[in-house]
């Protein structure tokens, strides 16, 4: 298979980014929501081979492993002497997993917390993690979350300010701002689960950069509904996983890894520009590139797009 990952416009910025990026939040070592734990040779050794790999785009955020991810990346940093020319790195900032704070104070110690971790003094993106767990308002305001990240934006400590979350009506709200220059949606654009759809709509439409993390959903469309009978790390309904596992015969039946149709899935959809997978192993890069250049034969498509995704947001009891 070719080593190979074209670079793409990042929205309107002057950012170039692969197709494919790699999520650093495995990298943290958080069982509770990935099932084992990353010890810290593991994660050094993994960022070493991203920065060896095609792969120039890596996602991490203040909140994986409450600053975890971010430590580890750092230590390899200060190895290369900071960002391998190329490669572009993107942080997000969280609210106080200890109180639950989302004021532009707390936003603004996020941020200085995650250039001390990664030992970095200026950082290409940075996106307001998590909104859902405030108000619009909130964030909005002055001196709020956004009005701090601008202030940083303006002393040219970040270059530019993107916003992830889950909620879609409400990252919808937040793009419709015209204050964001990217998106982050998680979960929520999948051969499983489409929810995210009008939300790729309107951002692209607008010209924003729009990233999409979790294809696999948490695991089921790479390890297989058998397997792993759980999306968006909890249990699945039987409906899913009776699409999931109709999805997973005809791949085997024609002899494609489910894991590629579900990362090509994402990757093929021109409204994308680049695409998060969590890796914890090295060995893990080589078989996401991989992945991504499996050749899948178009009547393959047709046949998944048969079965076709679920309803309704699978998160959707986290936010009543």
């Amino acid at each position: 298979m070719p080593d190979f990952l074209p670079l793409r416009p990042f929205g309107k910025t002057k950012l170039q980014v692969t197709a494919l990026a790699a999520g650093l939040a495995p990298l943290a070592s958080m069982p509770e929501s990935f099932g084992y734990e990353v010890a810290t040779d593991q994660a050094l050794e993994t960022l070493r081979a991203i920065f060896h790999s095609p792969i120039n785009f890596l996602d991490t955020a203040a909140s994986y492993g409450d600053g975890e991810s971010e430590r580890r990346i750092g230590m390899v940093l200060r190895e290369y002497g900071g960002v391998p020319e190329g490669y572009v790195l993107a942080t997000k900032v969280d609210r106080s997993l200890q109180t639950g704070d989302f004021s532009g104070d707390q936003i603004q110690r996020s941020l200085e917390r995650s250039l001390q971790l990664l030992r970095l003094e200026q950082l290409p993106l940075v996106y307001l993690h998590d909104p859902e767990h405030t108000t619009f308002e909130n964030v909005m305001s002055r001196e709020g979350p956004l009005e701090v990240l601008k202030r940083f934006q303006d002393e040219d400590v970040i270059e530019h300010i993107g916003v992830a979350g889950g909620p879609i009506d409400l990252m919808i709200r937040y793009v419709e701002t015209g204050a964001f220059e990217a998106v982050i949606t998680h979960n929520r654009y999948t051969l499983l689960n489409r929810v995210a759809e009008p939300l790729l709509e309107i951002a692209h439409r607008r010209g924003m950069a729009v990233v999409n993390a979790a294809p696999f959903g948490g695991g089921i469309l790479a390890r297989g509904p058998r397997e792993y009978p759980r999306y968006s790390y909890v249990p699945a309904s039987s409906d899913l996983l009776e699409r999931a596992t109709r999805m997973e015969d005809i791949c085997r039946h024609n002899g494609v890894p489910l894991a590629a149709a579900a990362l090509q899935f994402s990757l093929r959809d021109p409204r994308i520009v680049s695409t998060i997978v969590g890796v914890s192993r090295a060995e893990r890069v080589r078989q996401m590139v991989d992945l991504a250049n499996y050749q899948i034969p178009e009547h393959v498509w047709a046949e998944l797009e048969d079965v076709g995704p679920v309803e309704g947001d699978p998160e959707s009891g986290r936010w009543g």
